[in-house]
């Protein structure tokens, strides 16, 4: 999905050979791609996003979830979460293809937003059949990458390696602890351009963590910057002065997915979706020349946890 993974492993059970594991690890990573990578041309959700009109798609399980967990998350959010908006997320350059540099015009944002909307997706109950309507494109970058940190660590568990970390672009999660039972510690970047700076460091405890922010993956036009992740109420990169979102959660795919609804909603209407739903966040926000923090009760609370054990 045009990004890197990383695991580390505490230990190895007897029997157990590393280079057993990498192999599994690569070969899961491949089937997960070829599902629901958009960089790929003969993938799943390629073949769907190239199909004539009324074209009848049956959805294999794993993308299911994902889609199934993606339509959640658009109805919830009335749409500020969406995995139809693909088109967008070409056009501003943030895609598979090569980037452009620059905006683009008026005319051609239209032309892309008519294309989006998840209302517009017919699809069964579970999501294991879908129909194309004609010029629709999924993507599922926003949460793909999250599943996948979650199955790597389902295939772990399955060998019997109770203590690792699964990182993938940056979507975290781990179980047990490092060697000698210290935990794993996961440092929350200050959102910079250019440069990397710890702004907190977290404990965490089998949990994923994931985080979206317009400091890493974006570009400068007419002294404007313009970030990846794309509102699709208005078809523009988020303007508004959220830097960053982290979430901590049981399953990365949620905290992945969330991080982006959130930071399309911006830190006063996300605050109250995640207090409203007992979401543990971080909002770092943009403040005169440096930023101030934002987070939730329960995040607070993961916080005063860490720091007593």
């Amino acid at each position: 999905m045009g990004t890197l993974w990383t695991v580390r492993l505490a230990e190895l059970p007897d029997g157990v050979k590393l280079e057993q594991v990498q192999h599994g690890i690569e070969q899961r990573l491949l089937e997960i791609n070829q599902l629901m990578s958009t960089y790929i041309s003969d993938s799943a959700i390629s073949r769907f996003n190239q199909a004539p009109a009324g074209t009848r798609f049956e959805v294999p399980e794993e993308f299911s979830q994902v889609l199934r967990s993606a339509l959640v998350m658009a109805s919830e959010s009335g749409g500020m979460f969406d995995p139809t908006v693909g088109p967008l997320v070409n056009l501003w350059g943030f895609g598979p293809a090569a980037r452009s540099g620059t905006p683009p015009s008026a005319a051609d944002l239209e032309q892309a937003r008519a294309r989006i909307g998840y209302r517009k997706l017919e699809a069964s109950v579970d999501a294991d059949l879908i129909v194309q309507p004609g010029g629709l494109y999924l993507d599922l970058s926003a949460i793909a990458k999250g599943y996948a940190v979650d199955a790597l660590g389902a295939y772990l568990d399955q060998l019997g390696i109770h203590n690792w970390l699964v990182d993938i672009g940056g979507d975290l999660r781990a179980r047990g602890s490092k060697p000698g039972g210290v935990p794993w510690r996961i440092a929350i970047e200050r959102p910079l351009a250019g440069r990397r700076e710890i702004d907190s460091v977290l404990e965490i405890h089998d949990l994923a963590v994931a985080t979206s922010g317009d400091y890493r993956n974006f570009f400068e036009a007419d002294g404007q910057r313009f970030s990846h992740t794309i509102d699709p109420r208005t078809g523009r990169p988020v303007s508004h002065q959220l830097a960053s979102v982290s979430v901590l959660h049981q399953e990365c795919m949620e905290a992945d997915g969330l991080a982006t609804l959130l930071t399309v909603m911006g830190a006063e209407e996300g605050m109250a979706f995640a207090e409203a739903r007992n979401l543990a966040v971080l909002f770092i926000v943009h403040e005169g020349d440096g930023f101030k923090e934002l987070m939730t009760s329960a995040f607070r609370h993961h916080l005063m946890q860490g720091r007593d054990q």
